[in-house]
């Protein structure tokens, strides 16, 4: 290891989810009750030996706790804490708040979020007093919320998965040649709900609970319309279970109960149609071949790529990847991930990956082997997908899709053909404000936590240099 492993706070979680004493625990991982006591208090770190034994006990990842919820948090709080100035906060310091105190960590980056939010808010005034225009600026607290909830789950919810699961074994056995069509056989003959194809313009599932029917939009596609009916599905015969999540899920405000039901609703709807054991074997099957996924189980690329994050049950774990959508303007709309990628919070993403370079590739799918500056590789494979309008006079919806694994597992995927794993990598970051690089000639403007000099006889790319370490005795 390269540092010692405290892993108190998630070896504690692990052991009370289970509900085992501390002495039933002691004796299944084969030490000592006051050993596992000073581990979980953090006093002691955890041996190679220790962390074989939790992986089996547990029925985790390693990664679970070597870069789980601490190391994910230690990145966000890194983020935050460069972006507030001052003297730069040693990363040995970040690690020990987050393992120590991961509550106040969190609480942290709430705090700085908001603060982030409430100066643009005030940014987006500013402009509206200056164009004597009228505007709001409206929050995004309650999205982010959500966002972290299925950050720190692993984007994977195991109760309503199973319940979701149990209910496709249903819907899979009713009449029909395509998903769709026992779809909607499952809402005639089971739950009594009629399905019209009739809603227009942006509407694209409006229920009548009166007369019992569901109305799809007609210009959607076939794997959209199965999607909403899924949905539909999804939302009435799962809403307990969908409840008792959000019941412990401890959201600050309506809004963000609001948000996540729906976000736990397209959860559960893409868990319906591609249950949990039959998609993770096609996907070994078909090594993670999004197309050839898509067409065997009548849905989407997006929505393949969004199911494929969320395999991470314990005992049939999928290969852990990672899920995002961008729009054109490269702003992250979706985010998941199983593995040690990092996502920018705030500010933009790294130019020099190739999320970016889909928007001029339509209908290809571009592979790159990436490195972050933790010097972990990736396979990265990014697709620009389009969302028909079918009208002349509304625009089309445009994303980027992005997708990728370590390269420990890359030839798992097939996307992996013909590319050398072993080869050069393309350097990205999480983005600029943050990025560790001294030489990116894509930099848009320095980190925040670091100190620059601007040379009046040199002139290169990029028009400054970077020192190691904040000073900050000196003026930025």
């Amino acid at each position: 290891m390269a540092y010692k492993l405290f892993v108190g706070p998630r070896v504690r979680a692990l052991r009370e989810t289970r509900h085992w004493r501390l002495e039933d625990c002691a004796g299944r991982l084969g030490i000592s009750v006051s050993y596992l006591s000073q581990i979980e208090a953090n006093q002691r770190p955890v041996t190679a030996r220790v962390l074989h034994a939790l992986v089996d006990v547990f029925d985790v990842r390693p990664e679970s706790f070597d870069v789980d919820t601490e190391q994910l948090l230690v990145a966000d709080l890194r983020e935050a804490a460069s972006e507030v100035g001052g003297e730069t906060i040693p990363l040995s310091e970040l690690r020990q708040a987050a393992l120590q105190s991961p509550t106040l960590a969190r609480r942290f980056i709430e705090l700085h979020r908001a603060n982030h939010r409430l100066a643009e808010r005030l940014q987006v005034a500013d402009e509206a007093v200056a164009l004597d225009e009228a505007t709001a600026a409206s929050s995004l607290l309650p999205y982010e919320e959500v966002r972290d909830f299925f950050h720190y789950k692993d984007n994977y919810i195991d109760a309503l998965d199973r319940a979701a699961e149990a209910v496709a074994a249903q819907v899979w056995q009713a009449p029909g040649d395509s998903i769709e069509a026992r779809l909607e056989g499952y809402l005639r003959e089971r739950m009594g709900v009629s399905v019209r194809r009739d809603a227009a313009g942006d509407v694209m599932r409006h229920y009548d609970p009166v007369r019992r029917i569901l109305s799809l939009n007609v210009t959607q596609p076939v794997a959209t319309r199965a999607f909403q009916m899924a949905f539909h599905i999804a939302a009435t015969a799962l809403a307990d279970v969908v409840e008792a999540t959000l019941a412990n899920a401890g959201f600050r405000t309506a809004e963000a109960f609001d948000v996540c039901r729906v976000g736990l609703g397209n959860y559960a709807a893409g868990a319906l149609i591609m249950p949990y054991s039959r998609f993770a074997e096609a996907a070994r099957a078909m090594r993670h071949d999004v197309e050839q996924l898509a067409l065997t189980f009548g849905a989407s690329l997006e929505q393949v790529c969004h199911r494929l994050s969320t395999l991470q049950r314990p005992g049939e774990r999928g290969v852990p990847l990672y899920f995002v959508r961008l729009d054109y303007a490269g702003n992250i709309t979706k985010r998941h991930s199983a593995t040690r990628f990092r996502f920018a919070r705030f500010g933009g993403a790294c130019p020099m990956w190739n999320v970016h370079g889909a928007v001029g590739a339509p209908d290809r799918f571009l592979v790159q082997v990436a490195e972050m500056p933790d010097g972990v590789r990736y396979l990265c494979v990014a697709r620009n997908v389009v969302k028909p309008s079918e009208s002349y006079l509304a625009p089309d919806r445009r994303y980027v899709l992005g997708f990728g694994c370590e390269i420990a597992h890359a030839k798992e995927l097939i996307y992996a053909e013909g590319v050398d794993l072993a080869g050069p990598a393309t350097p990205i970051g999480v983005s600029c404000r943050i990025c560790e690089r001294d030489n990116c000639a894509q930099r848009a403007f320095p980190p925040v936590d670091r100190t620059l000099r601007v040379t009046a006889h040199e002139r290169r790319t990029v028009p400054y240099r970077l020192d190691r370490e904040l000073d900050a005795s000196k003026p930025l």
